[in-house]
């Protein structure tokens, strides 16, 4: 197999344009996975009253 220079520069450069693509994609994921559950304890907090379920009212 004889590979003109050419044609190995090409190969290397997509093959690092391809592994470029993936690390973005994969800090991407990441930023995502950290700000998720924080978004959703935020939402849970703002959602709790601390008076429901205090008084109960009875009647017979």
């Amino acid at each position: 197999m004889d590979m003109s220079i050419a044609a190995m520069s090409v190969s290397m450069h997509q093959a690092q344009a391809g592994q470029d693509m993936g690390i973005a994609v994969l800090k991407m994921a990441m930023e995502t996975a950290e700000s998720g559950p924080m978004e959703l304890l935020g939402g849970m907090e703002q959602s709790l009253d601390p008076n429901l379920g205090a008084l109960v009212d009875i009647q017979a």
